[in-house]
């Protein structure tokens, strides 16, 4: 967006006439959209496969939907369970359930086994070792959707509390006097998820909401100051919700909660900073301009350049997402990128609007005013004449301090940065996403005591198959010779092609863990080589591994294949439009390299609060990579908006001079902006989804060492010490001059 637009836009809107087009050109904009086109949230399908059919797992599953199709469909588990062992009682009472929905089945229910047929002896068979638990499967149609079958397993548990007179679905896992019951499987943890992110996008949109308005409260103490970034963003997601919901509807993205979740969180928090910087410098020019219109032009073009270039930054590394291979990444692009596009127009158009209509009463009952209008007022209302305060006190002291011993402050502040770092090498991942899932949540404690009362391995089996073209390959001798293994099942012809093989394997482990992960190279390589020993040409691409184990493998590769792709990339990208902006390649390397620090700190210090204090045992593998596009492109706007001072200043006044000012302008807006965004990525904290949770504190705190760290410290007592190489091959600044202890 260049120099010359964006005068014309700031001309326009903050005209007498332009303002209330503008604010009515929002209005229409926004009430046209929500009229026409859906919302994002009716259109959140949270089950869409994250990896292409090229992906050696996915291959498996659709061998094994065409050679080995499950005809019962999918299962939802009812894990009946008693602590001190399931009585003859329980037992006739699950029977009963067995039976009604034999006779009487649900809405897409294809099948229920008939426990009820089962003799005593058989039906003790299908009990846990310790006598504790029972697994009754229930099936539905493989085409049931998720509204259908959300509707049908709530008439199962309101018709089984009915048969039983009791209610087993609330009955505490612990209580030994009384039958528990638990929906897991497929089905259950479908539902489950569906609405626990229902749930969590309300209250994360209400505290998001009141988090900002009381900061915003706290900072400015005017009611009408603090509505208007929150009408801003609002009107920002009115707009971006109901196009993302039409991108969605066309098939031209597919959209999942934690998307719109985290979208959420970023409007509220990098919007509510756009508009802070601009209120910010209004405030400054009504203490000097006496014409509303002068002092709004004058401070949005002070900072309409920084806010452009600053989303640009964001809004290019949000779209960088849309080179990843893993769905689950790829999916965030659009709405990330939309949000902060429509957000930074916003902020150049609405919010200066609003502004204009509002003038001085914005801040009100504290109205910046003129000198001469103070002492009018003051004169008004009879009382004596306001002291002029020294403007930026506590900042023209603290860039004294950094300017003074510019060396002491860099060794200080990348030391203890570079210390945070350090344990991120020791973070540790998962690629279990049900672990991410609250432990309290009903389908995560029934799949829990599957695992816990009958075998880990029984909770995703391996599925192996074999293309052996007819002849015998000794794949169960090699499978027993793993150690890991604690159960062979089959073999299996297929059924359009009977010479491929398969087999089911029951690990010895959780077979989502990472010690589970880790075997799928060799349990391939195992196999290849005994399908290349019976004389079969091209193993590798006759053996097929299957089921959850493998498929975490296969995202565990992709993503990280991501990761390495994306970084890159989006550290150049940034470079170049630092570069653009700022015109100096030193300054362009010093800044990224502070982005960076800062983001590998606040991953490890993020690990020492997951893991210590939170005591998680590890956090999504997918994190690191939404953490860095964060951190970098929102951790550079901060850089951008202290730099460009510094640059601005350093026309006019010494370099070091320039530094001081630099920390002093813009120390108390980017500290409340800072404080906003930490604020609204620590609200994910809040919720009982434990990615979200991680991310949100590892962000949050990413933004705090950017804010009180990285921008105060580090980046202008770097720009001390670079000195005029600071702007190669850019113009050089003024002479240096010793600087005062005091004045700027």
């Amino acid at each position: 967006m260049s120099l010359s637009i964006l005068k014309q836009i700031n001309d326009f809107v903050s005209g007498k006439a332009g303002k209330w087009v503008t604010l009515l050109a929002w209005i229409i904009l926004a009430g046209v959209l929500n009229s026409v086109f859906p919302q994002a949230n009716s259109l959140v399908i949270d089950n869409t496969a994250s990896l292409s059919d090229k992906m050696p797992s996915v291959q498996a599953e659709a061998v094994e939907k065409r050679e080995f199709p499950d005809e019962s469909g999918v299962p939802a588990l009812i894990v009946w369970h008693r602590e001190n062992g399931l009585q003859s009682d329980d037992l006739a009472a699950i029977q009963a359930v067995a039976k009604y929905f034999t006779e009487s089945p649900l809405t897409g229910q294809s099948f229920v086994v008939p426990l009820h047929k089962l003799p005593a002896p058989a039906l003790q068979k299908q009990v846990s070792s310790d006598g504790s638990t029972l697994v009754m499967p229930l099936f539905f149609q493989q085409n049931t959707d998720e509204d259908q079958l959300n509707a049908s397993m709530r008439q199962f548990q309101t018709k089984t509390i009915a048969l039983l007179n009791s209610d087993p679905f609330a009955a505490q896992i612990s209580d030994s006097a009384a039958l528990s019951a638990r929906i897991t499987g497929p089905v259950g943890i479908s539902i489950d998820a569906k609405d626990l992110f229902k749930r969590a996008d309300v209250s994360l949109l209400i505290a998001t909401v009141l988090l900002v308005l009381i900061i915003l409260l706290l900072i400015y103490r005017s009611p009408i100051l603090a509505l208007i970034p929150l009408v801003a963003v609002g009107f920002a997601y009115g707009v971006v919700n109901p196009v993302i919901g039409r991108l969605a509807e066309i098939g031209l993205i597919d959209v999942d909660s934690q998307a719109l979740s985290i979208m959420t969180v970023l409007l509220f928090g990098a919007g509510t900073d756009y508009c802070l910087f601009l209120i910010n410098r209004f405030r400054q020019a009504l203490g000097a301009e006496k014409s509303i219109k002068t002092a709004l032009l004058q401070s949005v073009k002070g900072v309409s350049g920084a806010i452009a270039m600053s989303g640009i930054t964001v809004v290019i590394s949000m779209f960088t997402l849309l080179l990843a291979k893993f769905g689950f990444y790829h999916r965030f692009a659009i709405p990330f990128g939309l949000a902060v596009l429509v957000m930074v127009l916003a902020s150049l158009t609405l919010v200066p609007a609003l502004l204009a209509i509002f003038g001085r009463v914005s801040f009100y009952p504290f109205i910046p005013r003129t000198p001469e209008m103070a002492r009018d007022w003051a004169a008004r209302k009879g009382k004596p004449a306001p002291k002029l305060k020294e403007p930026h006190r506590f900042g023209m002291a603290l860039g004294g301090k950094i300017v003074q011993k510019p060396l002491l402050v860099a060794a200080i502040t990348v030391i203890a940065l570079g210390g945070l770092a350090v344990f991120a090498a020791q973070t540790k991942f998962t690629y279990d996403t049900f672990s991410a899932f609250p432990s309290s949540m009903p389908s995560r404690e029934g799949f829990a005591l599957i695992g816990d009362k009958f075998s880990q391995g029984e909770l995703a089996p391996v599925k192996v198959m074999i293309q052996t073209e007819g002849k015998d390959i000794s794949v169960q001798t090699a499978l027993q010779k793993l150690d890991y293994i604690a159960k062979i099942s089959g073999p299996q012809n297929g059924k359009q092609n009977p010479d491929i093989v398969a087999y089911q394997l029951e690990l010895k482990f959780n077979p989502f863990s990472n010690d589970a992960i880790d075997r799928i190279p060799e349990l391939r390589e195992k196999l290849t080589a005994a399908v290349s020993a019976a004389g079969i040409g091209d193993a590798a691409h006759k053996v097929w591994i299957g089921g959850q184990t493998a498929n975490q493998y296969d995202i565990r590769q992709v993503s990280s294949d991501d990761a390495q792709r994306i970084i890159p990339v989006i550290i150049v990208l940034i470079s170049l439009l630092l570069f653009f902006y700022l015109r100096s390649v030193t300054a362009t390397i010093y800044l990224i390299l502070t982005v960076l620090l800062s983001y590998f700190s606040a991953l490890g210090l993020g690990w020492l609060i997951v893991h210590y204090l939170l005591g998680a045992e590890a956090i999504q593998g997918f994190i690191p990579l939404y953490a860095f596009v964060f951190l970098v492109a929102l951790g550079e706007d901060y850089n951008i908006f202290m730099v460009s001072s510094i640059w601005k200043n350093s026309r006019h006044v010494p370099l070091r001079q320039a530094v001081r000012q630099g920390v002093a302008h813009t120390g108390s807006v980017i500290t409340s902006a800072g404080i906003i965004l930490a604020g609204t990525f620590a609200v994910l904290a809040s919720l009982p989804i434990q990615i979200l949770v991680h991310f949100g504190i590892i962000t949050a705190v990413g933004v705090i060492l950017d804010t009180f760290i990285v921008r105060p410290f580090l980046v202008p007592a770097l720009t001390v010490l670079l000195g005029r190489f600071a702007f190669w091959p850019g113009k050089t600044p003024q002479i240096e001059h010793p600087i005062q202890n005091r004045g700027g």
